[in-house]
């Protein structure tokens, strides 16, 4: 009889053991090596407006990288290329990601101008010498105000990066003084700040979407167009453009945009992943574009097209023409504060 019993309480200690062990596997799988909760992962869908061989797109493939591995897995991103989530129109892209039908949009700060006029600031002719110059801009106090003005409109920016300097191409005619420009047909952005300076400058500017732009230079309904180098060498400008004249006209910077109802029901943690790589992207974009603007030129240049860099004294005659739009450029930018601490900031108050 006592032998029974001895089995009986042993058998029952056997069953205790194996449903504790199954509870503890239960919450190890719910649970991390600290016991906290498991965060579920979100996968988000960045939309860029040129193709995958742009340099956008691949700074948006490190973004989406890094800021992966410091949300340990907690974050997947997409990204999708041409602008073809907005339909190429940059308009409704913003748009979309304020109401959140898009979750992430990486767009050239001039384009936010029709929604903000600040943004201007940052495109005003020669008001920035260089890189260097941009980029300290952009981290100081007066810049990141700037950059955050968006989320007025519901949206976050998470990420604040250069873009290399613009320059125009053409099929008549290398510009090297603001003569050159007279009577040319040039393709702008549909930005009063764009048509200003180059109408000073006597072109004949044509603001239309990006997506066309191709076509009116293959038809000739265009003489030219200004961008940074990187966008002839994406969408093959050298099959219908000659020139590439080194005017670094104007700077630019990609503002990296998310939902911001999106961004705030985020984790503390992917908060901060998404943070630390949009800063850390900065830098590398900055190296990034220095060695793919090399390769990009030559690919021009292998292809047919011929550079010239503008003089100096061609560069202060650009540079006279802008000083003298200062007035109408302070009314497209809506504040003055803004342009003179601008102008202070880059030494040209």
């Amino acid at each position: 009889m006592k032998k029974k019993v001895i089995a009986a309480i042993l058998a029952v200690a056997m069953i205790c053991t194996g449903l504790a062990g199954c509870g503890g596997s239960k919450e190890s799988e719910s649970s991390g090596s600290d016991g906290a909760s498991k965060e579920e992962a979100k996968k988000i869908t960045i939309a860029v407006p040129d193709p995958d061989a742009s340099y956008i797109y691949q700074a948006a493939e490190e973004f989406a990288k890094r800021a992966e591995e410091y949300s340990e897995g907690t974050l997947e991103f997409t990204i999708s290329g041409n602008g073809s989530l907005y339909g190429g129109d940059t308009a409704a892209g913003i748009k979309q990601l304020s109401a959140g039908s898009l979750q992430m949009l990486i767009l050239a700060s001039s384009v936010y101008a029709s929604f903000e006029p600040g943004y201007n600031v940052i495109s005003v002719p020669y008001m920035f010498d260089d890189q260097q110059q941009l980029l300290e801009y952009l981290n100081s106090d007066i810049g990141k105000e700037l950059m955050n003005r968006v989320s007025d409109m519901g949206i976050t920016t998470v990420g604040s990066w250069t873009r290399s300097f613009r320059k125009v191409t053409s099929s008549k005619n290398p510009i090297n003084t603001p003569a050159d420009l007279k009577g040319m047909v040039l393709r702008v952005p549909n930005n009063a700040l764009y048509v200003e300076f180059f109408g000073a400058c006597d072109a004949v500017t044509t603001p239309m979407n990006f997506s066309e732009v191709y076509n009116a230079l293959q038809l000739n309904t265009l003489d030219g167009q200004e961008n940074p180098v990187d966008v002839p060498f994406s969408n093959k400008f050298y099959e219908v453009q000659k020139y590439i004249s080194g005017t670094n006209h104007m700077a630019d910077a990609w503002l990296v945009g998310m939902n911001s109802t999106l961004f705030d029901g985020l984790s503390d943690k992917q908060k901060e992943a998404i943070q630390k790589a949009g800063e850390e992207v900065q830098q590398w974009n900055v190296e990034f574009m220095d060695e793919e603007d090399e390769t990009a030129l030559q690919t021009l240049l292998d292809n047919g097209m011929e550079y010239n860099d503008i003089t100096e004294e061609g560069r202060q005659e650009f540079i006279a023409v802008s000083q003298s739009c200062y007035g109408k450029f302070k009314e497209l930018i809506e504040d003055d504060e803004l342009f003179d601490t601008t102008a202070e900031f880059c030494g040209k108050n």
